[in-house]
């Protein structure tokens, strides 16, 4: 499954630079805002602009990140942006190397965890926040009996409705649009 716009990471030194609470919110934010200034990022996640700077620079030598100097008005002003919209792994690429595939998997559930947490933080949520979306949030889950193969076109089929809502063209309607994060995972299990 190949897009232009999602990264095979394949390196775990990569990984190791994501595998981050901040940098992976740094990474959500410019993916849900665009490219974005220190003070920005600093603000939109509640950490100091030094503290920002620095995880940026870690995500740049990993070419996570990169500067957008055109979008700069001064020489001061420092613009920063996604290198490509997503990343994906396999922790099997690492395999061969005991501690890259420790690296991979604590990538891998760092990622859980971000995802439970938001999740998690939702449901936290005051009524007040929830009762502007009424029942519009939604949760599933389903046990399917799947070869591989299967699961694999199920993956396909899955991330690319995603993709289709998250590349669709934003309606000039005047509704008030915020960021939704929707995840799903299709993993073997026993119930």
């Amino acid at each position: 499954m190949d897009n232009p716009d999602v990264r095979h990471i394949t390196d775990s030194r990569v990984l190791a630079a994501m595998a981050h609470p901040l940098r992976r919110r740094l990474m959500d934010v410019l993916k849900v805002h665009g490219p974005s200034t220190v003070g920005l990022l600093a603000e939109r996640t509640g950490q100091a602009p030094a503290n920002v700077s620095h995880h940026l620079k870690v995500l740049a030598a990993a070419d996570l990140v990169s500067e957008a100097p055109e979008l700069a008005r001064d020489r001061r002003e420092r613009w920063w942006r996604l290198v490509t919209r997503g990343v994906r792994w396999s922790n099997t690429d690492f395999d061969v190397d005991p501690a890259a595939r420790a690296v991979a998997d604590a990538a891998t559930s760092l990622t859980l965890d971000r995802h439970v947490a938001l999740a998690r933080a939702w449901h936290a949520a005051d009524d007040a926040a929830q009762a502007a979306w009424q029942d519009s949030p939604f949760s599933t889950d389903r046990w399917l009996h799947l070869t591989p193969d299967e699961l694999a076109e199920l993956s396909r089929e899955m991330i690319g409705l995603l993709a289709r809502w998250g590349e669709r063209a934003v309606p000039d309607d005047e509704g008030e649009r915020q960021p939704v994060f929707v995840f799903a995972y299709g993993i073997p299990a026993r119930p």
